[in-house]
């Protein structure tokens, strides 16, 4: 039977982590305490060392080596918060550091991750891929491997993130967070459940790389056979023996999110909150948002990282003003004629939408004879304005087809 991490364990992480790592702000946020109706506060690991609370189990885990071992040097597997966390504290330590990422991490955390030092391999399409490399590498060298969530030292260091929490927030009823391999939730619920067993811990994924419902359903670690979304830090095909064992113990419930959910809170995030944070770190708003959970109050929404592309930062924000209606993309057909994209866009003008980009297009063979498509990308203020606008271009004769539509 595998022994679970203690509150003592997390106790002396944080010792450990003290002068290494920054006690993140906890922030107040109006759109989820109104969406609510309570105290909702924001849980700020997006500003830690290294954009991500990953530096804490990566920081607790390599101090504890030998000096032997410190001098063969450590190996990870990352998207690139672990990979950030590993690299920092490795340097920190005086070690050396090799970590493998998959072929498609984000460039801004390849960069970041040799920015701290290490050595980076490119390996892999997914997290898992590069999991095995990296301990073929560890097995190969002699470098010791550190895993990015199933250790005992890890989850210790995840978990000091907790204590913050309540010593922040002593009546918070609700923690929620993202979950990947299940590192930071393990760490969080032994220690809020240790010092408050009446705080609820709750744990989000992301529907489309969502490992730990069937999991424990499956009552043991299910590898997932395929999965893809925009929140790479926590697209985890198969929970860790030890965080599973954790989750299934001491987490409440996990509920997953859609993309667009992601998208909005994101977009959420930057606009009313101006926090900069990747689509892993904002999963727990999403989930508050969409209201796929039910919470009690004061909640905390811990936002695990800020290490985003600023490419997919963009798409995300286009994606999330999609998703709240705010960015709406249609083709209309009408005649072609001169003066007659001068009036459809003069139309839209009157309706007070702002043109983002047109494509007028003739060599469609779905068109008829005299007829033209125009592409819109229009912004709006909302679902309500956006319906308007529709009704108000159909009435004038327009055919609007939206994507999908014949």
């Amino acid at each position: 039977m595998t022994e679970l991490v203690g509150l003592a364990d997390v106790q002396a992480a944080r010792e450990l982590l003290a002068g290494v790592t920054r006690t993140t702000p906890l922030e107040p946020s109006r759109p989820l305490s109104a969406a609510l109706g309570g105290p909702a506060w924001l849980k700020c690991e997006n500003v830690q060392r290294a954009g991500s609370y990953k530096v804490r189990g990566a920081y607790v885990r390599i101090s504890r080596l030998s000096a032997e071992e410190r001098q063969r040097g450590v190996v990870a597997a990352s998207a690139g918060n672990h990979a950030q966390g590993v690299a920092l504290a490795a340097g920190l330590v005086g070690a050396h550091a090799t970590v493998f990422m998959p072929v498609n991490a984000p460039l801004p955390k390849v960069a970041a991750t040799k920015g701290y030092g290490a050595q980076v391999e490119l390996v892999g399409n997914t997290v898992d891929e590069s999991l095995v490399a990296a301990q073929t590498f560890a097995e190969r060298t002699g470098a010791v491997f550190i895993h990015p969530f199933d250790h005992r030292d890890v989850i210790a260091g995840q978990g000091t993130v907790a204590l913050e929490i309540l010593e922040q927030c002593p009546d918070v009823k609700t923690i929620v967070t993202g979950v990947g391999g299940g590192g930071l939730i393990s760490g969080l619920a032994v220690a809020a459940k240790a010092l408050r067993p009446d705080v609820r811990v709750i744990g989000v994924q992301a529907a489309s790389a969502a490992a730990f419902p069937p999991s424990l359903k499956a009552g043991e670690p299910v590898r997932l056979p395929f999965f893809s979304t925009i929140a790479d830090g926590i697209a985890v095909g198969r929970p860790g023996e030890l965080t599973f064992t954790h989750v299934r113990k001491l987490v409440d419930e996990i509920v997953t999110v859609s993309e667009e959910d992601i998208s909005r809170a994101l977009l959420m995030l930057l606009e009313r909150g101006k926090q900069v944070v990747e689509p892993a770190g904002a999963v727990g708003v999403a989930a508050l948002l969409a209201g796929v959970v039910e919470v009690q109050a004061p909640v905390v929404a811990v936002l695990s990282g800020g290490n985003i592309d600023p490419l997919l930062m963009l798409r995300v924000i286009e994606h999330g003003l999609a998703a709240a209606g705010r960015y709406l993309r249609v083709t209309v057909r009408c005649t072609d004629r001169p003066g007659q994209l001068a009036s459809l866009l003069g139309e839209i003008a009157e309706h007070r939408a702002n043109v983002v980009d047109v494509v007028h297009q003739r060599a469609n063979p779905h068109l008829r004879l005299g007829e033209v498509e125009v592409a819109l990308s229009v912004e709006t203020r909302g679902v309500e304005h956006s319906d308007t606008l529709i009704s108000a271009l159909r009435a004038s004769g327009y055919q609007v087809v939206f994507a999908g539509e014949g």
